[in-house]
């Protein structure tokens, strides 16, 4: 089953961001290599008006020890390094890796195997707090950045019937914690504290961050005049 993990960090929302080496240089054509599969975060770069492309990271995920910081940043480290490994990237592209877990009650969640893991998973989070954890790795062949994100989300009480019949719609398959926020499942949810969009997959906050350190500034991406569609 799924290791326990260490208690989960108190308070609300938390980045943490990192450097391989020093210095700041900037990122003409900024375009990024998404290093995953997901569709959650494609959409928010999409959002965001960021060029990128998809690389699917053949990276095998995997929980470390039970260590909730530990299982996302070898993780999102690994996907960004096999990509970085295997692809060549053209000028301004820097690859990004992300992984995503839930912590509830001392167990770190990854995606449920099937329906009956994923109901037992529900079960663990109804009517209680838990945390979502997120490590980032964006990366050039000569420098990383790294970061740590953390969410507070509550879940309202649900009944035997309300964990069956989100089983059944089958969202819950492909997400750490098998519910999606941005979906269906937000009507599991009570209450969230910190950045939403690192429950959905992505913390916008942290990549902004990362981003900035290699010389690319919010919006500069953007040509003048425009909006992402």
């Amino acid at each position: 089953m799924v290791p326990r993990a260490r208690p989960a960090r108190s308070g609300c929302s938390s980045v943490r961001t990192s450097s391989s080496s020093g210095g700041a240089p900037g990122a003409p054509g900024l375009r990024l290599v998404l290093a995953s599969r997901s569709p959650q975060r494609d959409g928010l770069l999409r959002q965001l008006g960021i060029p990128f492309r998809v690389v699917v990271s053949e990276h095998v995920e995997d929980l470390h020890d039970g260590d909730p910081v530990r299982t996302v940043e070898r993780n999102a480290r690994g996907k960004a390094e096999e990509v970085l490994a295997r692809v060549r990237l053209h000028a301004g592209e820097l690859v990004l890796g992300v992984d995503t877990v839930v912590v509830a009650a001392g167990r770190v969640l990854g995606k449920a195997a099937g329906e009956q893991e994923a109901a037992e998973y529900l079960r663990l989070l109804a009517g209680r707090r838990h945390d979502v954890y997120s490590g980032l790795h964006l990366c050039s062949m000569a420098r990383a950045e790294r970061a740590l994100a953390v969410t507070g989300v509550t879940f309202r009480p649900l009944s035997t019937g309300d964990v069956a019949r989100y089983v059944a719609c089958g969202e819950w398959r492909e997400r750490a914690g098998a519910y999606a926020i941005q979906g269906v499942g937000s009507a599991l949810v009570e209450r969230v504290d910190g950045d939403y969009f690192n429950v959905v997959g992505l913390p916008v906050a942290a990549l902004l961050t990362a981003l900035a350190a290699f010389g690319a500034a919010p919006f500069s991406w953007l040509p003048a005049g425009s909006l992402p569609p």
